[in-house]
């Protein structure tokens, strides 16, 4: 009698452990292939290439690599010298033209006067009114000309664009720069957020507004985020499509179907002091129950009024 209940008391016990295995198993896939979480998710941000609009050798550079400057701040400068050469030859031309012109709009005011008393002919009064227009043609394309020297000049001073860091920046005094060629780039320190990469089966849990916990590679504290918008679409790369001609498709399909994954971006609402927010940066994302003033993530592109019946 006393075996038998051992025995059962046994079994009893097993059967517990693995219920409760079964349990346990059952509820970390279910959270792995249902949970909006994903540890696919980099820090990302909107990056500026810095480069001159105007060529020449570098006069002055006030930045070094990885530093923070403010909006406007100056970063490097371009020799001045050819561009206040060409300033002034534009300001002389202005001065001729308009002598030009003057003397043209004179001329035709004589013109006028004779013709009243038929003193000129018609066409040499036609003749007089072409040649002033011309004149004050000219005199204009001078002063387009010596503004636009003005703006080559004022360019050569090279500012930031945006708050920022300044980085993979390695310009040296005496170094050659061609307009529109990047130097280095600018990292907006006011555009930093998350993109995480969910699988499709997971976006009906996720709503517009949703609490987000962002866990950084490397740190130990986590940071607080919300789901800001979710992509309007991404490459199907099984299609090509070329002008005037019909879709091509590849004729292959996997007997396993990988979900696709569709990126999401998670604004960052708060971050503690001791978190180094690197664009780039690995981390991990999981959102958490839906606060009341969320909506469907479909609205984020489809439109409200299209989602109603």
């Amino acid at each position: 009698m006393t075996n038998a209940f051992m025995l059962s008391g046994r079994v009893l016990v097993t059967l517990s452990m693995v219920g409760c295995a079964a349990l346990l198993g059952w509820h970390l896939w279910s959270f792995y292939m249902d949970a909006p979480w994903t540890w696919d998710a980099h820090i990302r941000a909107d990056v500026v290439r810095l480069a001159p609009d105007v060529s020449g050798p570098v006069a002055e550079v006030f930045v070094s690599d990885n530093q923070e400057v403010e909006k406007g701040a100056p970063l490097f400068r371009v020799e001045t010298d050819r561009f206040e050469l060409a300033l002034r030859e534009a300001e002389a031309k202005v001065e001729s033209t308009k002598a030009a012109a003057e003397l043209a709009r004179t001329d035709f005011d004589r013109y006028q006067r004779l013709a009243s008393k038929d003193a000129v002919s018609l066409q040499q009064r036609q003749q007089a009114e072409s040649q002033m227009h011309q004149a004050d043609a000219a005199y204009q394309s001078a002063l387009a000309a010596r503004d636009l020297a003005q703006l080559n000049l004022d360019r050569t001073d090279v500012k930031a664009p945006a708050s920022g860091m300044v980085t993979n920046f390695a310009l040296r005094r005496g170094n050659y720069v061609s307009a529109g060629s990047a130097i280095g780039v600018l990292v907006e320190k006011e555009s930093l957020y998350v993109a995480g990469y969910f699988e499709e089966t997971k976006l009906p849990r996720i709503h517009l507004n949703d609490p987000v916990r962002i866990d950084i590679m490397g740190e130990s504290k986590s940071v607080r985020g919300h789901v800001a918008s979710v992509a309007a679409g991404v490459e199907d790369r099984e299609r090509s499509d070329s002008a005037g001609s019909l879709a091509s498709v590849t004729p292959t399909f996997a007997w396993i179907r990988l979900a696709q994954r569709i990126p999401v971006r998670i604004a960052i609402d708060d971050a503690p002091d001791a978190v180094q927010l690197i664009a780039g940066r690995t981390a991990t994302v999981s959102v958490t129950s839906a606060p009341a003033n969320t909506r469907p993530i479909q609205e984020s592109y489809l439109g409200p009024e299209r989602n109603r019946p």
